[in-house]
């Protein structure tokens, strides 16, 4: 769905992004990182809105700086920061929006109504958008993305400024928008949590460049590690595994053996028998996406938890540090 190579962008002394190659398969995905990581000049280089220094950017097949034009037919943008006209009703606005897109002024009134009943504004939008809540100007900037029926929807932090419920409300609107109705999200967040819902795949960015992608359930079971559970006798049992070749980490009763194969399960087991240790519990070690970000922002990270993710980030594509967005 969206593909780049070697995409950087340089404003003045600032590296925004620098030499990011990602691809992204259709579905929805969180583009992550914190302030300043270079998320924001991205989805503008993906949409023509900049021009990048070097490298090039694919969005469905459209070249994003040589047919721009073109590629904007087929997205919607849903922008970050406040950006509506407070004089006008949201019907008005949303339909304007549809016939800046194309459609012919009849069916443009018909979809924006369709379009701000979605997303639950039906009984307000006739009202002022300047009387509106923020979760209620969320909703509106939703709808005029959707009310063209793009192929692709860029969603700029649309959680931003929305208490718990609406927060939770913009989700389920956002996985119905990707999962039922067939529409490609690519939803730029910091915020873990929203993007871990809704999500299928992740890009994560540190400081302009890429530092992991793939699959979310990939990423997150992409761990070296077997976590043992021991009643008693880690100690010994983690001597056992060192001197068959294993490196071990031992956080209490638990030990985090290094996962080179499924031979470790029998070595598990003949340490153990030698040990006498009583097994409590024994898996393969699962990363939460909170664990593979922080790993993305730190190029040496500790052990333990970051440790692993690591691993998986490096297994994902990691690269190193950059420059920073303004």
């Amino acid at each position: 769905m969206v593909q780049t190579t070697d995409l950087s962008k340089r404003f003045e002394r600032v590296q925004a992004l620098d030499g990011a190659t990602l691809s992204v398969p259709p579905g929805c995905t969180g583009l992550l990182g914190p302030n300043g990581a270079g998320k924001s000049t991205l989805i503008k280089l993906l949409l023509g809105l900049l021009t990048p220094d070097r490298g090039e950017a694919r969005v469905e097949g459209f070249d994003s700086t040589r047919q721009a034009l073109a590629m904007r037919a087929i997205v919607g943008y849903m922008p970050e920061h406040e950006s509506l006209p407070s004089d006008w009703m949201a019907q008005d606005f949303v339909r304007y929006m549809a016939e800046l897109h194309g459609l012919p002024s009849r069916v443009a009134i018909q979809r924006a109504s369709d379009t701000l009943f979605h997303v639950g504004l039906g009984e307000e939008r006739y009202r002022a958008i300047g009387g509106f809540s923020t979760g209620m100007k969320q909703r509106v900037k939703l709808a005029q993305a959707l009310v063209h029926d793009p192929r692709v929807m860029f969603l700029d932090e649309p959680t931003n400024g929305l208490d718990p419920a609406g927060r939770d409300e913009m989700l389920v609107l956002i996985d119905r928008i990707a999962h039922e109705m067939g529409i490609n999200v690519i939803l730029s967040s910091h915020l873990l949590a929203d993007v871990e819902r809704v999500a299928d795949h992740v890009v994560i960015l540190s400081t302009g460049r890429v530092v992991a992608q793939g699959a979310l359930r990939a990423l997150m079971t992409a761990t070296p590690a077997v976590t043992v559970r021991t009643q008693d006798g880690a100690l010994p049992l983690a001597e056992a595994l060192r001197r068959r070749g294993y490196t071990v980490q031992i956080e209490g009763q638990e030990l985090h053996v290094e996962y080179e194969s499924d031979d470790v399960y029998d070595a598990i087991r003949d340490a153990a028998v030698e040990t006498d240790a009583a097994l409590v519990h024994l898996k393969r070690r699962v990363l939460t996406l909170e664990d593979i970000y922080l790993a993305g922002q730190d190029d040496s990270p500790p052990n333990g938890a970051r440790d692993g993710a690591g691993r998986a980030v490096a297994a994902a594509g990691a690269s190193g540090a950059g420059g920073q967005e303004p």
